[in-house]
């Protein structure tokens, strides 16, 4: 008699959050609309709708967080270097991003040419344009963030800046360009090891994709 008598508060509970839960939804979508109305009144908030249990209520997706074990910091030395980690990763990464962007964009245009003559032509306008465009900002960027930008553009491309260099400029100028970051103690060559050696790496990065750093 007790367990149906829970059974039957519990349901009865169930019923009052999911109702609860549909009206706070209706609420934000209408303030929002009411917001949006305010605004403008050419502008409409358009959401997504499912049903559950025979009731029409809003889809909302929200973003995906990603949970960390605590970091275990043992001195202000080390929370020095995560700091500095964190102000690295947020100044390359962007880059990374765009050079891969510029890849895709060059390859896909390089496509539609007719022969390999118009390729080389092209490949040394873009050549150019990344030298105008990209020079004052690695002039600025410090010797742990020239190399953290090398593994994140191998993180972003799926391939070293060797082998770009290589595959877009060809060998010559890949090995130019690596034995010229070989002087610094840097390598093109290097690649990005987000299980092993860069983990720590690819957590800053991961939090900060996603807007929790």
């Amino acid at each position: 008699m007790v367990t149906n008598r829970f059974y039957f508060y519990f349901c009865c509970m169930l019923r009052y959050l999911h109702t609860a839960i549909f009206a706070g939804f209706l609420a934000i979508s209408i303030n929002a609309y009411a917001q949006t109305q305010s605004t403008t009144e050419n502008r409409r908030v358009m959401l997504r709708l499912c049903v559950y249990e025979g009731d029409t209520i809003p889809w909302i997706q929200l973003r995906t967080v990603y949970i960390y074990k605590p970091l275990k910091l043992k001195n202000k030395k080390q929370r020095k270097a995560y700091d500095k980690l964190v102000r690295n990763v947020k100044k390359t990464l962007p880059i990374a991003k765009e050079i891969n962007h510029i890849i895709i964009e060059t390859y896909e245009y390089m496509e539609t040419l007719p022969d390999e003559k118009a390729r080389k032509k092209h490949i040394k306008a873009v050549e150019e344009s990344l030298k105008e465009q990209y020079t004052p900002r690695m002039k600025k960027l410090t010797f742990s963030q020239g190399k953290l930008l090398i593994k994140l553009v191998d993180r972003e491309c799926n391939q070293s800046s060797y082998e770009l260099v290589k595959a877009f400029m060809g060998p010559f100028k890949a090995s130019f360009y690596q034995t010229f970051a070989s002087l610094f103690g840097a390598s093109l060559k290097k690649e990005y090891d987000p299980e092993n050696d860069d983990a720590m790496v690819e957590r800053v990065v991961v939090l900060v994709e996603n807007g929790q750093l």
